[in-house]
């Protein structure tokens, strides 16, 4: 049996010294031998058919390094039996003395997944914002913005009315310049953004704005009780998920560069800042965003909120984009999105239990 030391260390990381007898580790020395042998052709000798001891020694560190590729984790899982322990990223080695015939020493850390503590969040208090109505003056710069649009840039086309009834860009077909000939906007104007008159578009564009402000609104209220949340969950954060957050946002911040027509050098150099400036200023808004994940995880647990494989599933199903959907296929993918519905679910949750 092997022998192993397990010692907690601060923020999450936990040291596992191993060791094992050569007699566990020979059968892993001998099946690597044997499969290795198969590749192997030497001077008189045909291809798979090299007596295994001139294998070996011919082999010699390549065989060691198969062996402990294979071995170390194995007996890693095997160390952690037993255990509360659920690593959260990929485990560190280091070989201390391994030699054939004797006990294979080594080192492993790992970062276990943390203890998570969450106050009552039962009694929650956050107020959902009252949408301010749409002024008058609010549609008509719309319309006056779309109108010097559509009067002024041919080249673009004239909006049409999307299939949900909100305004969407696409150039009606065989519209006479006549149409442009008003120097306000009217029905005609009207009828090209896919509307029936000037009035039933100043409806439609007030119903979007409407929509736009609840959204908005709903946002603001799930924000307040993440905050919430994050303010009373308790827990030491492992420095992976901070360096993963952080590069979360490096590339939430370079696809928004990419936008603008910017490398992130070019970006940077803009700034003034280097790239480790940027994120040590991030980190404070990184640790919050863990603690909130993790605390909301928390409450996903003690609230047995749990994502099936059939609702899993119908989340995929809504993707029209075929290679996007591909993607879905592998299991990462598709255990990332999981997570995600069931935070979503928990937050919906949250909005049910929480007081105004």
């Amino acid at each position: 049996m092997l022998n192993k030391t397990i010692t907690n260390q601060p923020k999450s990381i936990i040291e596992v010294q191993i060791t094992v007898p050569w007699s566990d580790l020979e059968p892993k020395w001998n099946e690597t031998l044997q499969r290795l042998a198969e590749d192997v052709e030497m001077p008189g000798f045909r291809k798979g058919n090299v007596p295994l001891n001139m294998v070996e020694a011919n082999l010699a560190g390549k065989l060691q390094d198969e062996v402990l590729k294979v071995a170390m984790p194995q007996f890693l899982i095997e160390a952690l039996k037993g255990t509360d322990i659920v690593p959260i990223d990929y485990p560190k080695y280091d070989l201390v003395s391994f030699v054939k015939g004797q006990p294979l020493q080594y080192k492993t850390t790992v970062t276990n997944r943390p203890h998570v503590s969450i106050g009552n969040y039962k009694t929650i208090k956050a107020t959902r914002p009252t949408p301010k109505p749409v002024t008058d003056e609010e549609v008509q710069k719309v319309v006056d913005d779309l109108y010097n649009r559509w009067k002024n840039k041919p080249g673009i086309g004239n909006p049409a009315a999307g299939p949900s009834g909100s305004i969407d860009f696409q150039k009606p077909q065989n519209q006479p310049d006549s149409t442009k000939s008003s120097t306000s906007p009217d029905d005609e104007f009207a009828k090209a953004m896919g509307a029936t008159s000037l009035a039933d578009l100043k409806d439609k564009i007030r119903k979007d704005l409407q929509d736009n402000i609840g959204y908005n609104n709903e946002l603001d209220y799930e924000e307040a009780i993440l905050q919430e949340v994050e303010k009373m969950t308790a827990v030491e954060l492992p420095e992976v998920l901070i360096q993963d957050e952080l590069n979360r946002m490096l590339v939430s911040l370079q696809r928004r560069v990419a936008d603008m027509g910017l490398l992130l050098d070019d970006y940077l150099r803009g700034q003034g800042k280097t790239l480790e400036q940027i994120k040590n200023e991030w980190r404070q808004q990184a640790e919050k965003n863990v603690r909130m994940e993790l605390g909301l995880a928390e409450i996903a647990r003690l609230e047995n909120v749990n994502i099936s494989d059939q609702e899993l599933q119908a989340e995929v199903d809504k993707i029209q984009d075929a290679r996007v959907k591909k993607q879905f296929d592998s299991q990462e993918p598709r255990l990332h999105l999981k997570h995600a519905l069931r935070q979503t679910k928990t937050l919906d949750l949250l909005k049910k239990l929480v007081t105004g």
